[in-house]
C-alpha cells in the first residue's frame, strides 16, 4: 500500500428537501384542506477516526464528497426522509485543516472520535404548516435550505513514542528493522527511505512505537532533497534518537545540519528530549571511533551512545535509554490529562 500523508478534499453537505403544496381531495369526505408535508433535512458530512488505517491513500483517487439531498415533502402530510450522510474515515493522528492549510479545525488522535464538518440544510415547510384560521388554503411552501461546502486538508501525523532522525544513510531504517518487525527498504544509497515507517519495539516486557522518517540534508526546510515535511510525523514523539554515521568525515557537522533543520522547521522539535548515538560503529576501527565520539560529544554537549544496528552492538542500551525517557513523557501526559483534584473539606 502506498503511503500518503496529505490530501485536499472537497466536501458538500446535502440540500434540504422542498416542502409540498398539496390539498386533500377525496370522495365522500366533506372537508378537505392543505396536507403538504415538510422536506427532509440534507445529509451531513462527518470525519471519523477508525482503526486499521495508516495512510490517506483512499483520498488520492476521490477528492469530492457530497452528502445526499433531503427527500421532498409529499401530500397526505408525508414528510421527506433525511438525506444520507457522508463519513470520511481517517487514521489515528489525522489533522483536519481549513483550505488555507494552516487553520486547525480538529486533531483526531483517538479511535472513535467524530467531527461534524458540514451540516445539511434544513428541509422546507409544506403548505400544511402555513394553515391558519384566516388562511385555510395556503398555496405556498418553503424550498429546502442549501447545504454547506468547503475545501479541507487532511494531514496525517503518525503517533509514535520515539522517532529516528539523521542524515540519509545514517542507519535509521536498519535500526528500525533490527528492533521491530517492520521491513523497510535498506540500501547503500541516499534517500532509500522515501516514506515514513512505523514499528513496534518489544523488549523486556516493554512496548513502544518507533517512527523512521526520510533523511534530512542541509536546506531541507527550503525544499532541498525530500524537504522537511516528513518531520511532522515525529512531532508527537516523546524522544528523538539522533543517529550520526560513524563513517562520516565530519560527525560534528553532520549533527549541526540536522539540528539546524529541526530549528528551522519549528513545532518544538528542537526542544524535545534527544538521544545522540554514533551508528555503524562496525565500519570503523577503535581509534577512529574514539576520535569521532569525542568530536560528537563536544558539539552535542553529551556523551553519545555507540551502536551498530547491523551487528546488534549497543542496540539494547539505546532501547533502554529511550524507554526511560518515554516513561517520563507518558507520566507527564497522564498527569496533564487527569490532574489530581484537591480533597473536599468534610462537612456534616
Amino acid at each position: 500500500m502506498k503511503f500518503l500523508d496529505q490530501a485536499k478534499v472537497y466536501i458538500r453537505s446535502g440540500d434540504g428537501g422542498a416542502g409540498a403544496v398539496s390539498f386533500r381531495r377525496e370522495k365522500f369526505i366533506e372537508f378537505g384542506g392543505p396536507d403538504g408535508g415538510d422536506g427532509g433535512r440534507g445529509g451531513d458530512v462527518w470525519a471519523e477516526c477508525v482503526e486499521g488505517l495508516n495512510t490517506l491513500i483512499d483520498y488520492r483517487y476521490q477528492q469530492h464528497f457530497k452528502a445526499k439531498t433531503g427527500v421532498h415533502g409529499m401530500g397526505r402530510n408525508r414528510h421527506g426522509a433525511k438525506g444520507a450522510d457522508i463519513v470520511l474515515k481517517v487514521p489515528k493522528g489525522t489533522e483536519i485543516l481549513d483550505e488555507d492549510g494552516e487553520t486547525l479545525i480538529a486533531d483526531l488522535t483517538e479511535v472513535g472520535q467524530r467531527l461534524l464538518l458540514a451540516k445539511g440544510g434544513n428541509g422546507g415547510f409544506g403548505n400544511a404548516y402555513f394553515k391558519t384560521s384566516t388562511n385555510q388554503a395556503p398555496r405556498r411552501a418553503n424550498p429546502g435550505l442549501p447545504g454547506e461546502e468547503r475545501w479541507i486538508w487532511l494531514r496525517l501525523k503518525l503517533i509514535a513514542d520515539a522517532g529516528l532522525i539523521g542524515l540519509p544513510n545514517a542507519g535509521k531504517s536498519t535500526f528500525l528493522a533490527r528492533t521491530t518487525s517492520a521491513k523497510p527498504k535498506i540500501a547503500d544509497y541516499p534517500f532509500t527511505t522515501l516514506h515514513p515507517g512505523l514499528g513496534v519495539v518489544r523488549f523486556s516486557n516493554r512496548e513502544f512505537v518507533l517512527a523512521d522518517i526520510p533523511g534530512l540534508i542541509e536546506g531541507a526546510h527550503e525544499g532541498t532533497g525530500l524537504g522537511d515535511r516528513f518531520l511532522g510525523h515525529v512531532e508527537r514523539c516523546g524522544v528523538l534518537l539522533h543517529l550520526v554515521d560513524a563513517g562520516q568525515d565530519d560527525v560534528a557537522d553532520a549533527y549541526r545540519i540536522v539540528r539546524g533543520e529541526l530549528e528551522a522547521y519549528g513545532g518544538g522539535l528542537d526542544e524535545k528530549p534527544e538521544i545522540v548515538a554514533l551508528s555503524k560503529i562496525d565500519t570503523v576501527d577503535a581509534d577512529t571511533l574514539k576520535a569521532k565520539a569525542k568530536a560528537l560529544k563536544k558539539v552535542a554537549g553529551r556523551e553519545p551512545l555507540k551502536l551498530s544496528a547491523a551487528t546488534g552492538e549497543g542496540v539494547e542500551k539505546a532501547l533502554q535509554t529511550m524507554w526511560r525517557t518515554i516513561e517520563g513523557h507518558r507520566a507527564e501526559e497522564e498527569g496533564e490529562a487527569s490532574p489530581v483534584s484537591a480533597p473536599e473539606t468534610w462537612k456534616p
